[in-house]
Parts: structure tokens; C-alpha cells; sequence
């Protein structure tokens, strides 16, 4: 049953992806589009896509950081092939990259993998706080133009009508609310039962684990050279998205500004729960570059561009780290499983 039901969800998920590309693409000229992409300028791509890699090596720097405190210490190339092993895991399997790499890192560095989900907990925490920063930062810096984009092409008169009735918004948030309460209250009522219950005992040690791998980073030795790879992790973010501007006549002269958009409208449509952010990355970036005069064709095909890039490059970088942790994987089943037989032996031999 669980696994008919996990089937389901993945297709409905994969549904949700075809659903927002075919929203992206719809009454669109598709040999115009095929035009943009043929018609880019590759060599700005191929510099991201260097910037990109760069990234990878110093957010598994950052993930080894928060490791250690934990009194764990991995090699960094085992850090950093699990982790592009959970990237390639997220464009088939939406959202259990996490739980991959986590396991990958406790075949090959026996770092358990509660501890290793702590810090990946952690690590989505700083991501949002940066992304809420960056969205703030967005908005105040382009104001305007988000709005009247909003107010003349999404909601198309309608703002009015919503600002007049907000009855139905307050009822869904008066039940909401309700919700929230009545399970907490019966949580609450049964808590001396659950507390007897085995399942509920792992679930508790599991999170105990959680929590010490995520509140590694209050001990931290080196908090300076942590901000310093978060903040570079976004600056090549945000590099990967300007400079592919170049690669297009429609978007070379967009500034700086535009730039800062489409990284945080498409990390928002990344952060969604779908394979690889296929579907939602393209319509957020689609609309930002909308929003800057930009027609959909060009948006969708810098979008295409952009995320294919990316894609392939975790295909490749995720395929040859797969193959790496597979091998210290299977050495260290290996030399387990000599260590076995020769304390068997030892037990044996006779005195």
C-alpha cells in the first residue's frame, strides 16, 4: 500500500511539473523559442557553469563545517560526493535528496544519519533566511515594477474586487487555525500514550539526532569562514543568473537589479517539491523577466537554457560522485567484512 501510494504521489507531482510547463509554454511561438535557444551565446553559459561548480565545492565545505562540532569527521570528498549525490536524487525523486546524501555520507563516513540530517535541516534554515533577505531586498529595490506587473497582468482589474471582499481569505485562515488547535490539543490529551509507544520512542531519538546535527552550528570554530561560504554560495548563485543575461540579445541589457529577481523568484520555484524545480523555475523566471519587458518566448528560452545547463552539469558532477561513494562504499563493506572473519577466527582458535 505505501508503495502504491508513494507511485501516486511522485506522478502527481510529476503532473504538477508537466501542468506549469505546458502554463509556460502555452499559445507561444515554439520555433521563436527554438530561435532564442539556437541563437545563444554558449561561452557565457560554460562560465557558469564553472562559477556553478566552484559553488558545489564550497557548500560541501560549508556541510563539512557543520558536520565536525558534531564529533564527527568525514573527508571532505566523501562530504562532497554524497552531496551531489542527494542534488542528482532531487531531479528524480523531489525533496529526498536530503535523506540520500545522508545516508550516502553514513555508508562511507559512518556519520549517522539522524546527525547528517540535523545539519542539512540547519543549512535549509540559513537558505531560507538568505532567500527571505534577498526577496525583501527585491522588492524594495523594484517595487514598482512588481507591482503594477502584478496588479495589471496577473490579477488583470481584479484587485479591487479582492481588496472589497476578503470574506473567504478570513474563513480559510479562521480554519486553519482551528486545525492547528485540535491537533494540538489531542497530541497534547494523548501524550502519556504515545510516550509508551515504540514507534513514537524511535521517532523521539530520531529527532534528538536531528536536533544535536542541527544545533552543531552554535559550536562552530570557525563562524567567520561559515558566512564566508554562505555568502559565496549565493554570489555564484547570483552570477549564474547575470551573466546568462549575456548569452541572449532579448536580456544582455537587463541590469543588475533584474538579476537579483530572477535569482529569488527562481529559487523559490527551485525550493518547490518537484523533480529537479522542473515547471515552477520556468514560470516564476518566465514572469520576473515579463515584469522587465522581456516576452515570454525569450523568458521561457532563457529559462530552458539556463536550468538544462544545470541540470546536465548535477547529472554529470552527481553520476561521478555516485560512482565514487559506490566504491568506498563497497571497500568499506570489504574491509568490515575481512574484519569480521579474522575476529571469528580469533574466537575459534584454540588455546
Amino acid at each position: 500500500m505505501k508503495q502504491v501510494l508513494n507511485i501516486v504521489k511522485y506522478a502527481l507531482l510529476l503532473s504538477v511539473s508537466g501542468l506549469l510547463m505546458w502554463y509556460a509554454l502555452q499559445g507561444q511561438d515554439l520555433s521563436r523559442i527554438g530561435q532564442y535557444v539556437r541563437g545563444a551565446n554558449y561561452w557565457w553559459l560554460v562560465l557558469t557553469l564553472g562559477l556553478s561548480v566552484m559553488g558545489y565545492f564550497s557548500r560541501a565545505y560549508r556541510w563539512k563545517m557543520q558536520i565536525e562540532p558534531t564529533g564527527y569527521h568525514p573527508r571532505y570528498w566523501d562530504v562532497y560526493h554524497a552531496m551531489m549525490v542527494g542534488y542528482l536524487a532531487n531531479l528524480v525523486l523531489p525533496r529526498m535528496g536530503e535523506v540520500i546524501r545522508c545516508s550516502v555520507l553514513r555508508r562511507t563516513s559512518g556519520v549517522p544519519v539522524q546527525v547528517a540530517l540535523g545539519t542539512v535541516v540547519t543549512e535549509r534554515v540559513i537558505d531560507v533566511l538568505v532567500l527571505f533577505g534577498l526577496l525583501g531586498t527585491t522588492l524594495l529595490l523594484d517595487f514598482s515594477t512588481f507591482w503594477s506587473f502584478v496588479t495589471e497582468k496577473v490579477l488583470a482589474g481584479r484587485y479591487d474586487d479582492l481588496a472589497r471582499n476578503r470574506t473567504p481569505l478570513l474563513v480559510a485562515l479562521a480554519i486553519a487555525l482551528l486545525l492547528l488547535l485540535g491537533l494540538s490539543y489531542a497530541v497534547f490529551r494523548n501524550l502519556e500514550r504515545l510516550r509508551q509507544n515504540a514507534l513514537f520512542s524511535k521517532a523521539v531519538g530520531f529527532v534528538k539526532g536531528v536536533l544535536t546535527g542541527a544545533f552543531s552550528i552554535l559550536k562552530l570554530e570557525n563562524k567567520g569562514l561559515f558566512l564566508f561560504h554562505t555568502f559565496f554560495t549565493w554570489a555564484v548563485y547570483y552570477l549564474m543568473d547575470y551573466l546568462a543575461f549575456f548569452a541572449f540579445p532579448e536580456t544582455y541589457d537587463l541590469g543588475m537589479r533584474a538579476g537579483l529577481a530572477v535569482l529569488t523568484f527562481g529559487a523559490l520555484g527551485m525550493a518547490a517539491p518537484v523533480a529537479g524545480g522542473i515547471g515552477p523555475f520556468h514560470v516564476m523566471v518566465q514572469s520576473v523577466l515579463l515584469a522587465y519587458g522581456i516576452s515570454k518566448e525569450a523568458g521561457i528560452a532563457y529559462a530552458l537554457v539556463v536550468h538544462g545547463s544545470q541540470t546536465l552539469l548535477v547529472v554529470l558532477m552527481g553520476g561521478i560522485s555516485f560512482a565514487a561513494s559506490m566504491v568506498k562504499s563497497g571497500k568499506g563493506h570489504k574491509r568490515q567484512a575481512l574484519a569480521d572473519v579474522a575476529l571469528e577466527t580469533e574466537v575459534v582458535r584454540p588455546q
